[in-house]
């Protein structure tokens, strides 16, 4: 059975999940899971699509990047299925691990992705650090230091932290610390 999988990072790519959801189905995909989420985050749909597969079965996605985030967790999954004893095919880089020449590719190519965004993070840092020099770079904002005062009100009134991290939009880490602080 084919089974596939989408994936774009933000609400405002929808077109481009739907093209994904209908290039796969056109692939033959009899299953299809889809999902809106960064690639860093939980992606419940792919953990869904991973308990589903069986032997046999392939794993379909558009594109690599639509799948793992390092080479690391292309790893994870490349093992996960060969332990189902299923495949995994990306459709742009007719790329099918049932075959050798398809595993070798999968790992090279998965290697060559991990060392490009090594690279932008390594820039992405250098540029930090100029604008830092240059007093430019202020970083981001505390968001959960500056709701301070609604946590705590939030905790005299009785609300559990949990519940507090998600009212404000902070974690519960965030409400942890807060509520230990030493009064100023």
């Amino acid at each position: 059975m084919l089974i596939g999988y989408a994936r774009t990072s933000t609400l405002e790519q929808k077109h481009s999940l739907a093209a994904q959801v209908e290039t796969l189905k056109d692939h033959g995909c009899e299953r299809v899971w889809s999902e809106q989420v960064s690639s860093v985050a939980i992606r419940k749909a792919l953990t869904d699509a991973l308990e589903f597969v069986r032997e046999g079965d392939t794993l379909v996605v558009t594109k690599l990047d639509r799948l793992a985030r390092s080479v690391r967790h292309l790893g994870e999954i490349v093992e996960l299925m060969e332990a189902r004893k299923a495949n995994l095919r990306i459709m742009d880089l007719n790329l099918d691990t049932s075959t050798p020449t398809g595993q070798l590719m999968l790992n090279v190519l998965g290697s060559v992705a991990q060392f490009e965004r090594q690279i932008m993070l390594e820039r992405q840092r250098e540029g930090i650090q100029k604008a830092k020099e240059a007093g430019r770079y202020k970083g981001r904002k505390p968001t959960a230091r500056a709701k301070a005062g609604e946590v705590k009100a939030l905790l005299e009134a009785g609300r559990t932290k949990r519940a507090i991290a998600a009212e404000l939009g902070i974690s519960e880490r965030s409400v942890y610390r807060i509520a230990t602080q030493a009064p100023c």
